[in-house]
């Protein structure tokens, strides 16, 4: 009786301690940091893994050091957004089936007392030049990522040099970027995921959003095995086919915070010659 016993025991141990999924099979994505600062994958991951058994292990940093990394065959597949950087990375060899994946936009918030005026402009470059009057500190990631690389092109279309003690680059995240302006009582430019996330806002608010140019468009590509032969690259073309699914992107359109859509899905192959 005890040996029956015993036998019960060890094996409700064994079950409760087994893992969701028997298999221990995993992709790595290098990820921008705003998809995760959203909270969209902590909706959208449990789906895929339940559906297919294989875990996505997400490292977020900025789209510069995502595709670094990727470069580097430290990772499977990545989920960026600077579009001409991603056209650069599938050229140089490094990357596979570039797909645009969803957009938002861009963002720029303030005080709301707004002392630079940004919410009575019309256009971006109204918007801009009033930022570079220095009334207020204006708070810049400075790390390379694709949000960075969106505000420098910003400042340089509209030839403007930001330099001044107004001017802060911090080399941070999103979201210790937000922290630092709503500390200084700045202005930055944020997507609008990480924006609506975010819950330090204090007393900031949106103050520009209009435009094209404040278009945020994502993309996911496969990291190359030519280049990366140790790459996970089957359940990495699995993670990728379902993302661009009608399932994935019907899970991403219903991704909302406080009834906002954070993201909107547009998933097609991108093609460059």
């Amino acid at each position: 009786m005890t040996r029956i016993l015993a036998g019960w025991v060890g094996l409700v141990f064994l079950l409760l301690c087994s893992p969701a999924h028997s298999s221990d099979e995993f992709i790595l994505l290098q990820s921008t940091t705003s998809t995760q600062n959203s909270g969209l994958y902590e909706f959208l991951l449990p789906h895929f893994e339940d559906d297919h058994g294989v875990r996505v292990k997400v490292v977020a940093v900025g789209t510069g050091q995502a595709l670094y990394n990727g470069s580097r065959c430290n990772g499977d597949i990545v989920i960026v957004h600077s579009p001409v950087d991603e056209r650069e990375f599938v050229e140089a060899g490094y990357g596979i089936d570039p797909h645009s994946l969803m957009y938002n936009r861009f963002v720029i918030v303030g005080p709301r007392s707004d002392p630079a005026g940004i919410g009575k402009v019309e256009t971006l470059r109204e918007a801009f030049a009033k930022l570079s009057q220095g009334l207020a500190p204006f708070v810049s990631r400075g790390d390379d990522s694709g949000t960075h690389k969106k505000e420098l092109s910003l400042w340089d279309k509209y030839e403007i040099s930001p330099t001044g003690d107004w001017y802060y680059e911090v080399g941070s995240g999103m979201g210790a970027t937000l922290n630092i302006t709503v500390g200084l009582e700045g202005y930055t430019m944020t997507d609008l995921g990480t924006w609506l996330s975010f819950a330090n806002k204090s007393n900031h608010v949106i103050l520009y959003e209009n435009g094209s140019e404040m278009f945020n468009q994502y993309g996911i590509i496969m990291v190359n095995p030519d280049h990366c032969p140790d790459v996970n690259s089957n359940p990495a073309r699995e993670f990728l086919n379902w993302m661009v699914s009608p399932m994935g992107q019907q899970l991403i359109a219903q991704y909302k915070i406080d009834g906002e859509q954070l993201f909107y899905p547009n998933a097609s192959p991108k093609r460059y010659k």
